[in-house]
């Protein structure tokens, strides 16, 4: 074994040991009883709590208690608390409050039910046909707009972190988010953002197809998709000429709604 991997094994036993999550039943900050865990990711942990004043259910995060010691981790975790409390729409996180007890770090926001997207496709089989998929991203365009309006790049759109409830659409997980209002930055960084609804919008269109061949094909000669939607496509994953403004994009899926409709 290398010293890099006997290194990067210590260190993967450290955080093992270090981030162990809370306690089922333990009450943080005299307030939000732990229920259990409802996901983790590099750097934070998800509980489903009880506010025990209120009897809400509610979420709680917590930075990895290894990352605590890291500039760059802490500084992550205040960006993202300052992204969520800007938000102020109801299929968005909605912020509490921020705080730290015995030197781990938290914010409280409230619960959202839903199905994950990608539990919807991989473990209940949910298709979408052309016209679904587009409506679909009709409805998380309005989200992204939302953002790009307050100059808040999510930066990590996929199907992991859209939930669906009744036929609405709620986007999760800012951890990667940034504000950045330097016009000519943001208009660079919003090209991600595009560029990840268009792997979204190839998910879905995905569900619907059955291979015929044992060699794997570009999507272009795999999928049967309307003129409209494959320049949709090609635009937003920057194969062709890329998207500069969200209502360009919101236009061509109309277009390529209505194109189907047609048809």
């Amino acid at each position: 074994m290398s010293n890099f991997s006997f290194i990067r094994s210590i260190r993967k036993m450290y955080q093992c040991f270090v981030d162990k999550p809370l306690d089922n039943g333990t009450i943080i900050n005299n307030l939000y009883q732990i229920s259990h865990v409802i996901g983790s990711g590099s750097y934070g942990i998800i509980y489903y709590c009880k506010d025990i004043q209120t009897n809400e259910i509610k979420v709680l995060k917590q930075l990895r208690p290894s990352k605590n010691r890291t500039k760059s981790g802490v500084a992550l975790f205040e960006n993202e608390i300052s992204i969520i409390s800007r938000l102020q729409h109801s299929n968005m996180p909605q912020f509490y409050e921020a705080f730290s007890v015995n030197g781990s770090f938290f914010y409280s926001m409230n619960y959202i039910e839903g199905i994950n997207m990608e539990d919807l496709i991989f473990s209940t089989n949910q298709t979408f046909n052309e016209k679904e998929a587009l409506a679909f991203m009709l409805d998380l365009l309005s989200l992204i707009g939302h953002l790009h309006e307050r100059y808040i790049i999510h930066g990590d759109i996929r199907i992991s972190n859209i939930l669906t409830n009744k036929g609405k659409l709620f986007l999760i997980d800012f951890g990667l988010s940034k504000i950045e209002q330097n016009d000519s930055k943001f208009l660079e960084m919003k090209q991600g953002d595009y560029y990840d609804l268009g792997e979204v919008l190839l998910y879905l269109l995905y569900t619907t197809f059955s291979s015929k061949n044992k060699k794997a094909l570009p999507w272009t000669e795999e999928l049967s998709l309307e003129k409209k939607t494959v320049k949709l496509l090609k635009n937003l994953l920057q194969i062709d000429e890329a998207y500069t403004t969200l209502e360009c994009i919101v236009k061509d899926v109309e277009d390529a709604l209505l194109e189907i409709t047609k048809n």
